[in-house]
């Protein structure tokens, strides 16, 4: 059993409520403004998080450190129409807002807002850990979800910005998407292959100390 501290998934819990909930209102807003209504008869333009949030994707990110949502429903049909960049600022919404969380979240750590508390209770994270972990958390989430393979926000993306050879290769890898991600993430490591490890890490580190203003 991972031996994680309970101020940690206590924190955890709080920022899960959060980054998960604002990413998928996100997507669901973005497409609701472009004529799109699937989100809104499906209740998911809204922010309570009961309505967005999976089970183990929940229990990954108390566990892990990442997970995921409900993914919410669109009609590409209906974007598309409206505008061919529409489904692709549909899918970067819900990572631009990650973003902007870790950038809220990182302003009281840069002016030095956040105070040490000598006697906080142990089982509490400190100010100090909520907020990078908060920090953390989301950017790992933005750039997890703009990785280029479904079902992740990141696909749709490099979509729009391929030829058209380009976009039948995407259609013809887009079903193995999944079988693919799962490898590289859960497989890969156990043979000592850790591709987000060496790819993520230096890009997290990098963003946040960027948005908290740690000299490099």
């Amino acid at each position: 059993m991972l031996n994680i501290p309970t101020s940690t998934i206590i924190g955890r819990i709080v920022i899960l409520l959060i980054a998960f909930t604002v990413h998928e209102f996100a997507h669901a807003w973005t497409a609701n403004a472009f004529g799109d209504s699937t989100p809104r008869l499906n209740g998911r333009l809204t922010l309570n998080p009961a309505v967005h949030l999976d089970l183990i994707g929940s229990l990954m990110l108390l566990l892990v450190g990442f997970g995921w949502a409900k993914p919410t429903p669109i009609n590409p049909y209906v974007l598309r129409k409206r505008s061919p960049a529409a489904l692709m600022l549909v899918s970067v919404a819900g990572p631009a807002s990650n973003l902007v969380l870790a950038l809220l979240a990182a302003l009281p750590l840069r002016f030095g807002l956040v105070p040490f508390v000598a006697n906080w209770p142990g089982f509490l994270p400190t100010p100090q850990a909520f907020f990078f972990d908060f920090i953390g958390i989301n950017i790992l989430l933005m750039l997890f979800n703009l990785i280029p393979l479904a079902p992740l926000d990141g696909e749709k993306v490099l979509e729009y910005f391929l030829p058209p050879t380009g976009v039948r290769l995407l259609n013809q890898i887009r079903p193995y998407g999944p079988i693919i991600l799962l490898g590289i993430v859960f497989l890969l490591p156990l043979v000592g292959v850790d591709i987000f490890g060496i790819i993520l890490n230096p890009m997290l580190n990098a963003i946040f100390r960027i948005l908290v203003g740690v000299p490099t």
